[in-house]
C-alpha cells in the first residue's frame, strides 16, 4: 500500500513537471515568436559611418569629455531618426564609429549627423529690404553678417523642444516649431518687442548661416511674442523639417565633426549570411540529434527533445529581450547549443557508471544528475564570467556574441537539469522503457 502511494505521488510530481515545462515552452514561444526579428547591420544592411571630431579655437584639444559630448548628441539625433538598434562607439582619441541598420540613404545620415547645428537668433540692424539676396532671391547675410545682425545671446541652448509642423493653409512648405525654456522665452519676447514694427528682421542662423529672416508685426510692439514658442519658416519639405527639428532638439555638437568614411552595406549580403547560418545550424542540430540517439539510446532521444525546447526558449527570449541578431550573435547561439549537449553528455556518462555499478535505474538517474551537477555548474559559471568580460570590455559585434552566448548558457542549464531529468523520469514510468540496454548499458547486474 505504501509503495503504491509513493509510486502515485512520484507520477504526480512528474506530471506537474511536464505541465510546467509545457507551459514555459508554450508561453515563451507565443510571446517571442510573435515579434519581428531584429537584425544587425551585417544581416539587414544599412549605413556605416566613421566620424572625426575637429578642434576649434574654443576647444583646441579633443579630450575624452569632448568625445562623450559628441557621442551623446549623435545618439540623440539618431534616436530622433527612428533607427532601431544603432551602434555608436568612440574609437581612438577623436573618432566615432556609427552603424545604422536599415538606413539606405547615407546622404541623409551624413547631413543629419555632420552639421554642428548651432542655432542662434540675432537682432537685425537694417531693414530686410537692405539685405543681400542670392540668385534664387533668398535673403542672405552676405560676407559680413556681424554688420547686419547683432548677437543677443538667444541660442539653441535655451530651447526645450522642436517639432516639424505641417504646411498651413495656402502654403506648400513645412515649418519647424520651437519651444523655449523660460529664460529663452523671456529673451525671445524682449527681442521681438524691440523689432516689432521696425521692418528689421530676426536673423535665424544655423551654424552661422542665415536660414530665415522673419519680420515682427507692429501688434507685438508692447509685449513682444509671448508664450515661449517660435516658428522657423522656409522652403522645408517634411524630410528637411524633420531633420532640422531632430538636430535642434538634440542640441549642438560641442565641436565640428567630419565624415572620413561612408560605407553602405547591402541587404543581399545579409540574406546570404542568414541563409548559410541557418543551413549550418540545421546541419549541426541534425548531426547532434543523430549522435545522441545512436550513442546514448533513450537518454539521447530525451536530450534531443530537451534541445528542441532549448532552441525554442532561447530564440523566444532573444525576441522578448530585444536582442539584435548579428552573425557573431548567431555563432554564440550555435555555440551555446554545444554547451547544452555537453551538459547532457556529462549526466548520461554518470548514469551509465551508476548502472554498471549495479544500482537500480531510478537510483542511477538520480545519482547521475546529482554527481554531474557540480561539473555542469562550474563550466556554466566560468563561461558566463567570460561572457560578462566580453560584454563589459568588448564593443559592437563582440557584445552581441556575449549576449546570445550568455542567454543560451542560462537556458541550457535549465533544459539540461530540469527538462532532461523530468522527461527521463517520465519515461521510467513506462515499464517497457526500464531496460538498461535502452540506456547504453548491457549488464546483467543492472537492475531496473
Amino acid at each position: 500500500m505504501a509503495r503504491s502511494l509513493a509510486s502515485w505521488l512520484n507520477r504526480l510530481a512528474f506530471l506537474r513537471g511536464l505541465v510546467f515545462i509545457l507551459a514555459v515552452v508554450v508561453a515563451l514561444t507565443y510571446l517571442g515568436l510573435s515579434r519581428e526579428v531584429r537584425l544587425g547591420l551585417d544581416l539587414k544592411g544599412g549605413t556605416q559611418l566613421t566620424l572625426q571630431a575637429l578642434p576649434t579655437q574654443e576647444v583646441p584639444e579633443i579630450t575624452p569629455e569632448v568625445m562623450q559630448g559628441v557621442e551623446a548628441v549623435v545618439q540623440q539625433r539618431i534616436n530622433g531618426l527612428g533607427v532601431t538598434e544603432p551602434l555608436i562607439q568612440i574609437s581612438g582619441r577623436d573618432r566615432l564609429f556609427v552603424q545604422l541598420p536599415g538606413v539606405a540613404d547615407p546622404d541623409r545620415a551624413v547631413a543629419l549627423l555632420g552639421d554642428t547645428a548651432q542655432l542662434e537668433f540675432r537682432k537685425g540692424l537694417v531693414p530686410v529690404s537692405a539685405l543681400p539676396r542670392n540668385e534664387q532671391g533668398e535673403v542672405t547675410a552676405g560676407e559680413n553678417p556681424e554688420a547686419l545682425f547683432e548677437r543677443v545671446g538667444l541660442t539653441g541652448d535655451l530651447l526645450r523642444n522642436a517639432y516639424p509642423q505641417a504646411p498651413r493653409r495656402g502654403s506648400q512648405s513645412w515649418e519647424v516649431l520651437l519651444e523655449f525654456k523660460p529664460e529663452g522665452a523671456e529673451k525671445f519676447a524682449q527681442l521681438t518687442r524691440e523689432l516689432a514694427g521696425t521692418g528689421r528682421p530676426i536673423g535665424i542662423f544655423l551654424d552661422d548661416v542665415l536660414i530665415s529672416a522673419p519680420i515682427v508685426g507692429p501688434e507685438f510692439a508692447r509685449t513682444g511674442i509671448t508664450g515661449g514658442t517660435a516658428v522657423i519658416t522656409g522652403n522645408f519639405t517634411v524630410e528637411t523639417a524633420t531633420d532640422l527639428a531632430i538636430k535642434l532638439k538634440a542640441g549642438a555638437l560641442p565641436v565640428p565633426i567630419r565624415v572620413i568614411e561612408n560605407r553602405t552595406v547591402g541587404a543581399t549580403l545579409g540574406e546570404e549570411s542568414v541563409r548559410r547560418s541557418l543551413y549550418a545550424g540545421i546541419a549541426g542540430l541534425v548531426l547532434v540529434f543523430v549522435f545522441m540517439v545512436a550513442y546514448y539510446r533513450l537518454p539521447g532521444l530525451v536530450a534531443d527533445l530537451a534541445l528542441l525546447i532549448y532552441a525554442l526558449c532561447t530564440f523566444a527570449l532573444f525576441q522578448l529581450l530585444g536582442v539584435t541578431m548579428t552573425l557573431p550573435g548567431i555563432a554564440g547561439f550555435i555555440l551555446s547549443i554545444g554547451m547544452a549537449v555537453d551538459a547532457n553528455v556529462l549526466i548520461f556518462e554518470r548514469i551509465k557508471e551508476e548502472l554498471r555499478a549495479g544500482k537500480s535505474l531510478y537510483k542511477s538517474i538520480s545519482e547521475g544528475f546529482n554527481r554531474a551537477f557540480s561539473s555542469i555548474l562550474d563550466s556554466n559559471v566560468t563561461t558566463l564570467l567570460v561572457c560578462g568580460v566580453l560584454f563589459w570590455l568588448g564593443m559592437g559585434l563582440v557584445k552581441g556574441f556575449a549576449v546570445t552566448l550568455g542567454i543560451g548558457i542560462l537556458v541550457s542549464f535549465f533544459t539540461a537539469i530540469t527538462c532532461t531529468r523530468t522527461l527521463l523520469l517520465a519515461a521510467m514510468a513506462i515499464p517497457s522503457l526500464r531496460k538498461p540496454e535502452l540506456y547504453g548499458v548491457r549488464m546483467e547486474a543492472a537492475q531496473s
